[in-house]
């Protein structure tokens, strides 16, 4: 699938593509060279998506046809599968992500279509006769226009994510993606654009590199929900603004992965997935394994074969099949990761493996960073525990169970934590004591899009996916009826 500059991606608005806005370049991370164009929108096209939104969902049978909602689900979980490659494709020159992450997204978005697809039709409340002639109702229906905004690390699927549920509902929505995904948005608002079933103006969807578009969906009293995936600080932000209208405000924010790695530990099993676990996207995901508690007995050990595994990863762009880890988003992103790093050595960490940008050779016009590893002390430092969205991994030693917990505590995130070991009740007793909505055993990053997912603390509120996934998109609605019994 080629990209030549010419291409540009627009915004899809009530049924149409509407090239308005600031037209830009969007830029390959690996080789740091312009590849296509899109529209940078704003205001103008928020505004135009909202009310959109709204007419559809005031207007039309969306809200109230659930057969048609769980139909059109399936056809757009169908679509996606036969645009497969092209977002593959898509998702390795813009995103940088390597052809298998980029496959493991596009399953995992036809996955959670089939997912919403069903809960379409299982929108329903309960009735009661609660005294003689008396019947009460609940009923459960469709919150309205929904504000999505997207981040750009993985933003086909957490695209997705949020909308299928939103649409299972009954919601129209406008969806918000940032320049650095803006071909990508052109790809979903053309798979979309090809299911019949979905009503125009069902789904809007505009990219802008600023904020104003966004500002205004959390702002609007025509936008009751909000579904934002993030950083905690915008996060926090589009809380705060969205309380004075009293929104419903889901929220998937930072995350510091720990790996508690017990002495018991299959220590051969477990280092391609902790390595994984720093590479994948170059580190650029909400549950990166950036934190590793490892006891006491098996620390050098496993220090040891860790360093000689990530000195050993090859990054390198998409179109190289040997690459074992692309690029980061830009080159801003390579010097803020590298500025973390250099002071964290300055305020004790000890480099196991320095990593840092790559500066010459053939990759060096790309946003490349290689693999680091930091030592630090029981006690942490700042890097320990702030996200830092790069191939950083930090080490601490402990040397008790209830220790290896408080020091997985130590963070104001709790999206994830992983625990490695082979002893069969510890798994579950170190997993209730963790701050964290998502423990794996013996695993990282086992998310299924069949179950809730979502954090603890300032890792975020409300969850998405499974049965709960659509409880922000929903009111409850009782009704009450005095009968004439016969």
């Amino acid at each position: 699938m080629g990209f030549p500059v010419e291409q540009q991606a627009a915004h899809w608005i009530d049924g149409e593509w509407t090239r308005s806005g600031t037209r830009r370049a969007s830029m390959n991370p690996a080789t740091g060279e312009a590849f296509a164009t899109y529209f940078d929108g704003g205001l103008d096209e928020a505004k135009n998506s909202v009310a959109a939104a709204r007419r559809t969902f005031i207007q039309s049978d969306w809200k109230v046809d659930a057969m048609r909602r769980a139909t059109a689900l399936g056809h757009l979980a169908d679509a996606y599968e036969q645009r497969a490659q092209d977002l593959i494709d898509c998702l390795a020159t813009e995103n940088g992500k390597l052809k298998v992450e980029a496959g493991f997204e596009a399953t995992q978005i036809v996955r959670a279509l089939r997912f919403a697809s069903g809960l379409a039709l299982h929108t329903f409340g309960r009735v009661s006769e609660p005294r003689p002639g008396t019947q009460s109702m609940v009923l459960r229906q469709a919150v309205g226009v929904a504000g999505l905004i997207v981040p750009w690390n993985s933003p086909a699927f957490l695209l997705i994510r949020a909308l299928a549920p939103a649409l299972a509902a009954g919601c129209t929505a406008v969806i918000k993606l940032p320049a650095q995904a803006a071909q990508a948005a052109q790809l979903s608002a053309e798979i979309m654009a090809s299911v019949p079933e979905l009503p125009k103006g069902a789904v809007n969807l505009f990219v802008e590199s600023g904020s104003e578009g966004a500002k205004f969906l959390v702002e609007s009293p025509d936008v009751p929900v909000i579904s934002f995936t993030g950083s905690t600080a915008t996060g926090r932000a589009i809380a705060v603004a969205g309380a004075g209208r009293f929104k419903r405000i889901g929220l998937e924010l930072g995350g510091k992965t720990p790996h508690l790695v017990f002495d018991d530990a299959d220590i051969e099993a477990a280092l391609p997935t902790i390595v994984a676990s720093s590479t994948v996207f170059a580190g650029q995901f909400c549950v990166t394994g950036s934190r590793i508690l490892v006891q006491r007995g098996i620390a050098e050990k496993f220090k040891e074969q860790l360093a000689q595994r990530l000195a050993a990863v090859r990054p390198g762009a998409a179109s190289d099949s040997s690459s074992q880890m692309g690029p980061l988003i830009d080159r801003q992103a390579v010097e803020r990761v590298e500025h973390m790093v250099t002071a964290a050595l300055s305020e004790g960490a000890t480099a196991v493996v320095r990593g840092g940008p790559i500066t010459d050779g053939p990759l060096a016009a790309g946003a490349f960073y290689r693999p680091a590893l930091l030592e630090v002390p029981a006690s942490g430092l700042a890097i320990s525990r702030e996200e830092v969205f790069g191939p950083v991994q930090t080490l601490q030693v402990f040397d008790t169970e209830d220790q290896a917990v408080t020091m997985a505590n130590d963070s104001e995130y709790g999206l994830s934590a992983c625990i490695w070991t082979r002893d069969a009740d510890r798994p579950i007793r170190v997993a209730r004591q963790l701050d964290a909505g998502h423990i794996c055993i013996n695993e990282w990053a086992g998310m299924q899009v069949e179950f809730e997912e979502g954090g603890f603390k300032n890792s975020g509120q409300g969850r998405l996916g499974g049965l709960a996934g659509i409880d922000d998109f929903m009111e409850y609605k009782q009704v009450l009826q005095v009968f004439r019994r016969g």
